[in-house]
């Protein structure tokens, strides 16, 4: 059985995710497989919309499949990593910039190369299992895939917020911060489905969908503005720890658990993605400046064996604090890289 379903059904191209027993996570040759269909399908009149969706109840895309990459890192083999994130990243600029109303159906989890996927689209979808994040800085790396141009679009600090803690957003939320358009309780998806493909409408969306949930989040963005505010991380750390209030604590015992260096570097690139805010080529172009890196200067090799191989659950970072991160390796992490840069050609 194929790990991705790509198919013309009566109106809709459509692309089904197919590996639920990993939780879709995302393989090179998949997204490979995507680039290409959005190249064939991009002036094909049969297809009057891009449909994503995927197999199981479980996930969308929890994310990449990193073992590859791990492995090879760990080999010295740094230029695997580099071609993967290069060529994923050109498919998510394809998916930004599709000429036809892609649709996205989002159950349970999408994180990482999954919001890649399914949160560039026009019409972007969740149910009441749907969960939301970019948890890339547990593991090392930052939140790319063109999550950083999400996350810059988001209201207020939102983004750096969501960014630096990994946290996980259910319907309401995601809707809240620019990662969803619609919700529409999953048991009503199969008849939208039916109705696209029979029609081609995308009007069906609007018509089927329901008032949002509640976001939690938006209780939080007083905070989120006051806490947030600082220039880099390491002002946003500052204000946080002279603070015992709940938030505060809450949101130091989240950023605890993640790499200084990463989460330092995440807040510079939705800075960076924020003034630029229709430029997703621009943001991933900055996104792998660290990411081309991530493995032989960052810490993607030790945040992967923490949370994948071992599972220890206790990464040991090049910076043991935020407090001892230079401001200077951070810098080094996000520098040009000259005709190593990733183009869209």
């Amino acid at each position: 059985m194929s790990d991705i379903d790509i198919r013309i059904e009566g109106r809709a191209g459509r692309i089904t995710l197919n590996r639920p027993s990993a939780l879709n996570a995302l393989t090179y040759d998949m997204c490979m497989a995507i680039d290409a269909a959005l190249k064939d399908w991009a002036g094909d009149d049969r297809v009057a919309l891009l449909m994503i969706d995927a197999a199981g109840d479980k996930a969308f895309c929890a994310g990449g499949d990193i073992a590859e990459l791990y492995a090879t890192g760990k080999a010295g083999d740094y230029a695997y990593g580099q071609t993967f994130w290069a060529d994923e990243y050109r498919m998510n600029a394809r998916m930004f910039g599709f000429p036809k109303p892609v649709v996205s159906f989002l159950q349970g989890f999408t994180m990482g190369g999954g919001v890649g996927v399914g949160c560039h689209g026009s019409h972007r979808i969740v149910g009441d299992s749907s969960k939301i994040a970019m948890p890339e800085c547990g593991i090392g790396l930052i939140p790319d895939v063109g999550g950083s141009l999400i996350l810059g679009r988001a209201p207020g600090r939102l983004g750096e917020y969501i960014g630096v803690t990994s946290a996980r957003m259910g319907p309401g939320d995601a809707i809240f911060a620019g990662f969803a358009d619609y919700y529409l309780p999953e048991d009503d998806w199969p008849k939208l489905k039916a109705e696209l493909i029979e029609t081609g409408d995308w009007g069906a969306i609007d018509r089927a969908a329901r008032p949002a949930p509640d976001a939690p989040l938006e209780g939080k963005m007083d905070a989120i503005a006051r806490f947030f505010a600082g220039a880099t991380l390491r002002d946003i750390w500052n204000a946080l720890k002279h603070d015992e209030g709940d938030f505060a604590s809450e949101t130091r015992a989240a950023m605890a658990k993640n790499s200084p260096l990463s989460m330092a570097a995440a807040v510079e690139l939705v800075r960076r993605a924020r003034a630029s805010v229709d430029d997703i080529e621009h943001a991933l172009g900055q996104e792998y400046r660290f990411t081309s890196r991530a493995m032989e200067h960052g810490d993607f090799l030790e945040g992967i064996r923490a949370a994948i191989i071992d599972k220890d659950r206790n990464p040991h970072w090049k910076h043991d604090s935020i407090d001892a991160l230079p401001e200077i390796d951070v810098t080094r992490m996000l520098l040009p890289l000259g005709r190593d840069a990733l183009t869209f050609d």
